[in-house]
């Protein structure tokens, strides 16, 4: 049986190396054994022009900060209309690898476009949508730049004082917004931080399905 609850939004922020995709992917499996339908997601990306985007943003070495902002900005729009609303509207919970508040930590404080125009931006993206719970991943920059593997990508390529900036754009919109957000040290063995993400979201979902 499919639990059908009034359609639920968690989004995975963290800066690099904070191990979100293997968080999103443990939750997923945990709500599905528990007969919730779930939809993941990732941005940039999700959608067919999305991805495209997602292909450009991450190997591009001449994009200005503010290309950046728009085609992020692009990429949401696009995974909101196709993706995340019908989803939502169906009951189904939604879970998304990066949504609004990376936007405004890397681009509003880590290019220093500032935190207000990066939020108004991805608002008119998103049409106003927001999570209904933001799971925070926080590690220091310097391990979290460590743990990544392979060829580095524009970002993970940035000095150290840009993903310090980054650390802080999250921690700021945390501190805004307490009830909404999870904040879960991410330096913790994966089984570990699993079972504090489940220990607030489990509950949380189980009290509204009665």
């Amino acid at each position: 049986m499919k639990w059908a609850v009034a359609g639920r939004f968690i989004v995975f922020e963290g800066g690099e190396g904070s191990g979100k995709t293997t968080q999103v992917r443990a939750l997923r499996r945990r709500l599905i054994r528990r007969g919730y339908s779930v939809v993941v997601a990732r941005e940039p990306g999700g959608t067919p022009g999305g991805e495209a985007i997602r292909r450009l943003l991450r190997s591009s070495h001449t994009l200005s900060p503010r290309v950046e902002l728009f085609l992020f900005a692009a990429s949401r729009a696009l995974l909101v209309d196709q993706v995340i609303r019908p989803a939502l509207a169906e009951g189904r919970i939604v879970i998304c690898d990066r949504f609004s508040a990376s936007t405004i930590a890397y681009q509003g404080y880590g290019r220093e476009l500032g935190a207000s125009t990066a939020a108004q931006i991805s608002d008119m993206a998103t049409g106003g949508l927001a999570p209904d719970l933001t799971v925070y991943m926080d590690v220091a920059p310097e391990l979290g730049l460590q743990r990544k593997a392979g060829v580095p990508d524009r970002f993970e390529r940035a000095h150290l004082e840009f993903h310090r900036r980054v650390r802080e754009g999250y921690l700021a919109q945390a501190r805004l917004a307490p009830e909404l957000w999870l904040m879960v040290d991410a330096s913790l063995p994966p089984r570990q931080v699993s079972r504090q993400v489940w220990s607030r979201v489990g509950p949380w979902l189980d009290a509204e399905r009665g």
